[in-house]
């Protein structure tokens, strides 16, 4: 005869929802692309922009780190790529 097929009870959508706590929202910060240094904590030693993960910024302010670097790069504030040390 056929197998009884069970199902797989999920867990509570607020155990599986993780929380992010955003720098930028609790101090009511703002991203400016002028601010090479704040931007460099978001930039990897290898140019690259860390995700949201890592960064542990929401969403919005995930995407205006991305706008900021993209436009210190564009004014020469920030190097595509790091020198490579050697």
């Amino acid at each position: 005869m056929g197998q009884v097929r069970r199902k797989r009870r999920r867990p509570e959508l607020e155990s599986r929802k993780k929380r992010i706590d955003c720098s930028f929202c609790k101090e009511d910060k703002r991203v400016d692309y002028k601010d090479v240094t704040l931007l460099r904590k978001y930039v990897s030693e290898r140019g690259k922009i860390r995700s949201s993960r890592v960064t542990r910024l929401c969403g919005v302010c995930q995407r205006q780190i991305a706008t900021a670097v993209k436009n210190a790069r564009e004014m020469a504030l920030l190097p595509y790529i790091s020198q490579r040390k050697s």
